[in-house]
């Protein structure tokens, strides 16, 4: 691995992205940590970016040579805001964009994967990341981990699907090496814990490493989307529905090698996870 020029992270205050960031430093790079509030991330470079404010890019593109992408949260057409950008980007000297896409979505797919089709023709070194969904939507501000707080119960409508949740920090450290290995992937990265479990093993887990009572709690595809609806537009409450539904129909039901292959250790498991963040979390 050698030390790049400037990596513009976007979503540097994020679950993944700040990871990132924190990786990256850790291993002498430069970064750019781009937030909509410009927040101190230490050793970074702050800068203030909003993908629905195009004057706050090319700031943040000023000096970068690679960029760690975010799309923007709760977009059902990301693509709109996002290719506009990346054309901006491959003009301004950005020769290395790595995109967190989805496990749930294809490349040509809604949302995100409109985005995964364009990358390849605007840059010629890039990876698009598709982890499966995080851990951390147990542990942190995720609606899963609130109403373990608050209820002790997860609420889905994905039945006994199962799936290869993924640790956001070896989703980071994926990140790291596509970005500053010598040579890119230039290839989609499936990324996936070591196991697939239902969320009724994710809540027996969480109730034996925090000794709370914590239940799945199924819900119908139409009880989570109005559930949904009722904090987000109703196209992507009906889209995350239907995620939850192919979850059910075992879409989601699998593990890769890829965090091994990439980084040269195995993934870590969801018990290791909620050991070291649930206590915290929880309490």
């Amino acid at each position: 691995m050698s030390i790049t020029g400037v990596t513009l992270v976007i979503g540097a205050s994020g679950t993944t992205g700040s990871r990132t960031a924190g990786q990256l430093i850790a291993g002498g790079h430069r970064v750019k940590a781009a937030t909509r509030r410009a927040t101190p991330v230490p050793g970074t470079e702050p800068v203030r970016f909003d993908w629905g404010d195009p004057a706050t890019h090319a700031d943040a593109l000023d000096g970068v040579d690679r960029v760690y992408l975010i799309p923007p949260p709760g977009d059902s057409d990301p693509a709109s805001v996002m290719l506009p950008f990346l054309r901006q980007a491959r003009a301004a000297g950005v020769r290395r964009a790595v995109f967190l896409s989805s496990s749930a979505i294809p490349e040509g797919g809604p949302a995100v994967g409109m985005v995964h089709q364009a990358l390849p023709g605007l840059f010629d070194e890039w990876a698009v990341l598709r982890p499966s969904w995080f851990m951390q939507n147990f542990t942190g501000t995720h609606a899963h981990a609130e109403s373990i707080r608050a209820d002790g119960a997860i609420l889905t409508a994905a039945g006994a699907g199962r799936v290869g949740f993924v640790d956001a920090d070896d989703i980071a450290a994926v990140a790291v090496r596509a970005l500053t290995d010598d040579r890119a992937p230039n290839a989609e990265l499936v990324l996936t814990g070591p196991e697939a479990l239902s969320h009724d093993d994710i809540a027996a887990i969480v109730m034996e490493v925090t000794g709370r009572p914590v239940v799945h709690r199924p819900l119908t595809h139409e009880q989570l989307r109005d559930r949904l609806a009722a904090f987000i537009p109703l196209e992507f409450a009906t889209l995350l529905a239907g995620l939850d539904r192919a979850i059910a129909d075992g879409a989601e039901d699998r593990t890769t090698g890829t965090v091994q292959l990439l980084t040269g250790r195995p993934p870590n498991g969801f018990r290791a996870v909620a050991e070291r963040e649930l206590n915290d979390s929880i309490s």
